[in-house]
């Protein structure tokens, strides 16, 4: 008869052998391929922005899950148009963002403003208004610093050049009247649209606003400079100061 030692090691051992313990297998195994052939079948207007990002930063980051870093960017900026809208540095105090995964993003973002540029450039900029709103508020409705733009428009009110006169601080951009002109100058540019961004989100135009558009219209008028209009861009729209009577 066996003592108390041996029916231990029998039950233990060999008469009742362990069973292996099944290995579970990370959730996101698989899902790169799954969301890649439901894009092929469906598109892509369907897919939450989180689901978009996953697709582009697949390319970037070639394994592990990225579901989470997507909606970690979209939970810091608020949108996809808020992520790509983010400086390089802003970009990388997300966690798991690094050089690459910012200048991805980054170049996603140039590549809409390019192709927005391309939707007015060859064309009278001034009967193109929905494609110029497009254009202006992607180039500047989540830029984090007020930013003062300029259009400017050969004798067919056709796009000569797209210029940044100047950066600001959340709720200024220093703009002098005469350096708008002496680049209008140089480019023989007939006319411009003049493009600044509200950080707070509401393009509502300011007192300041609409006393720097006249010492501008008024600048230009000497040198028979036309100014078209003057776009104020923010997360809730574009305010026209032609649309809004105040030219």
């Amino acid at each position: 008869m066996a003592d108390g030692g041996e029916l231990q090691e029998a039950w233990s051992g060999e008469l009742f052998p362990a069973r292996p313990v099944a290995k579970t297998k990370p959730h996101y195994l698989g899902h790169r391929d799954r969301l890649r052939d439901r894009t092929r079948a469906g598109g892509f207007s369907g897919l939450p922005d989180y689901e978009f990002l996953e697709l582009y930063l697949f390319r970037t980051i070639p394994r592990g899950d990225v579901k989470p870093l997507a909606k970690a960017l979209l939970a810091r900026f608020g949108s996809l148009p808020g992520v790509l809208g983010a400086s390089l540095d802003e970009l990388k105090t997300v966690g798991g963002v690094g050089d690459a995964v910012a200048l991805d993003l980054k170049l996603l973002q140039e590549a809409a403003l390019r192709v927005g540029k391309a939707a007015v450039v060859k064309r009278t900029v001034i009967s193109s208004s929905s494609a110029l709103s497009a254009y202006v508020r992607t180039a500047l409705a989540h830029e984090p610093r007020e930013q003062f733009r300029v259009l400017f428009l050969d004798k067919k009110n056709q796009l000569i050049a797209d210029e940044v006169m100047n950066h600001g601080t959340v709720d200024h951009a220093p703009v002098y009247p005469r350096e708008v002109m002496r680049r209008a100058l140089e480019l023989s540019a007939s006319a411009l649209i003049l493009v600044h961004n509200h950080p707070s989100g509401d393009p509502t135009p300011s007192g300041a606003d609409v006393q720097m558009t006249r010492e501008i219209v008024e600048a230009g008028r000497s040198l028979r400079i036309a100014i078209h209009d003057h776009l104020v861009v923010g997360r809730d729209g574009v305010a026209s100061f032609k649309a809004l009577g105040l030219f």
